[in-house]
C-alpha cells in the first residue's frame, strides 16, 4: 500500500513538473504569432513614413510652384525662357524647371501669348508637381 502511495506521488510530481513550463511546440507557436504581428507592424510603420513624405511634398510643391510662377509673371516678357534650378537651403532636395512656349492663336490674332510650365520635383524625380499658366504679353 505504501508503494502505491509512492507511485501516485511520483506521478503527481512528474505531472506537476510538466505543467510548470511550456512545451517546445507552444513556444514555437507563440514565436510565430509574435513574428507575424511584428511584420505587420513594421509594414504599417514603413507605409506611414512613405505617406508622410508624400503628404509633405503635396503640401510644399504647390507653394513652391506658385512662388516660382509669381516670379515668372513679374518678369518682362522678353526675359522669359526655359530654365532650371533649385530652391536652395530652405527646401533641400526640391528642384524646379521652367518651360516657356509661344502660343499662336488665330482667334486672338496675336503671337504675344506664352505658355509657362513650372515643374517642381524632389530627389530627382521621386515626386513631381506641374503648374501651367498662360500669359499674355502686353506692350
Amino acid at each position: 500500500m505504501q508503494m502505491d502511495q509512492e507511485k501516485k506521488m511520483g506521478k503527481q510530481r512528474s505531472i506537476h513538473r510538466g505543467q510548470a513550463g511550456f512545451t517546445l511546440l507552444e513556444i514555437l507557436v507563440a514565436m510565430s504569432i509574435i513574428t507575424f504581428a511584428l511584420i505587420a507592424i513594421f509594414r504599417l510603420y514603413t507605409q506611414t513614413i512613405s505617406m508622410n513624405h508624400l503628404l509633405a511634398f503635396n503640401t510644399t510643391a504647390p507653394f513652391l510652384a506658385q512662388k516660382k510662377m509669381a516670379e515668372l509673371t513679374s518678369m518682362p516678357g522678353e526675359e522669359l525662357a526655359d530654365n532650371t534650378g533649385d530652391f536652395a537651403e530652405g527646401f533641400p532636395g526640391y528642384a524646379w524647371a521652367v518651360s516657356v512656349e509661344e502660343v499662336v492663336s488665330e482667334s486672338l490674332e496675336t503671337e504675344d501669348l506664352k505658355l509657362i510650365d513650372v515643374r517642381v520635383s524632389i530627389n530627382g524625380d521621386e515626386h513631381v508637381y506641374f503648374l501651367r499658366r498662360y500669359r499674355f504679353l502686353r506692350d
